[in-house]
């Protein structure tokens, strides 16, 4: 594995933290939506210099922090739908394959229930796993990755190994001005 070409769970951890950077962020996903569309980010007009002055040091980005109340907010909603911090906070050691695939079934179903509840998700692709496709010049590399042997220039010919996914509505509840995100299930007592 390398940094471009990260293992399969490295890509999960990928695609989370930048769902919830484009949730809690709008300048990221306008900056995100502005790479999917093949834009660079805007060149500063040249500054006339003198001949002999040394070319400027390339600035790096500035890196923002996304604000983390809607990450929290799904978080809150998959822990209520589906139990989903409940499971993943389970030591499961001691537990069958059989109950560890029964729970898993039950936190699947609410996780997607929640998901279609409140987010339209599409393929980023629409052909099928497995179909041979040809991208060529100009193709959008933020929603296609390339694998494998990358030699070359576009147009390049190869299989879909992920149809990849794509968020085109968020339908997240709204939230009172004294709602604390961070409690994304209450303790409970009983009486």
């Amino acid at each position: 594995m390398t940094d471009s070409n990260p293992s399969f769970l490295g890509r999960i951890s990928i695609a989370v933290s930048t769902f919830f950077s484009i949730l809690g962020d709008g300048e990221f996903a306008a900056g995100v939506v502005r790479l999917r569309n093949g834009a660079v980010a805007p060149a500063a007009a040249p500054t006339p210099t003198p001949a002999s002055a040394p070319a400027p040091a390339p600035v790096a980005p500035t890196l923002k922090e996304a604000g983390p109340e809607a990450a929290l907010q799904l978080l809150g909603l998959l822990q209520r739908d589906a139990r989903l911090i409940d499971f993943v906070e389970e030591d499961i050691k001691s537990y069958s394959d059989a109950d560890i695939g029964a729970a898993a079934r039950l936190v699947h179903e609410g996780c997607r229930a929640t998901l279609r509840e409140h987010f339209t998700i599409r393929p980023v692709r629409d052909e099928a796993e497995g179909s041979r496709v040809t991208l060529s010049e100009g193709f959008d590399a933020t929603a296609v990755r390339l694998t494998g042997n990358v030699v070359g220039q576009a147009p390049f010919t190869g299989t879909i190994s992920h149809r990849g996914w794509r968020v085109d509505e968020v339908r997240l509840p709204k939230l009172t001005q004294s709602h604390n995100a961070k409690i994304v299930a209450p303790a409970e007592v009983e009486l």
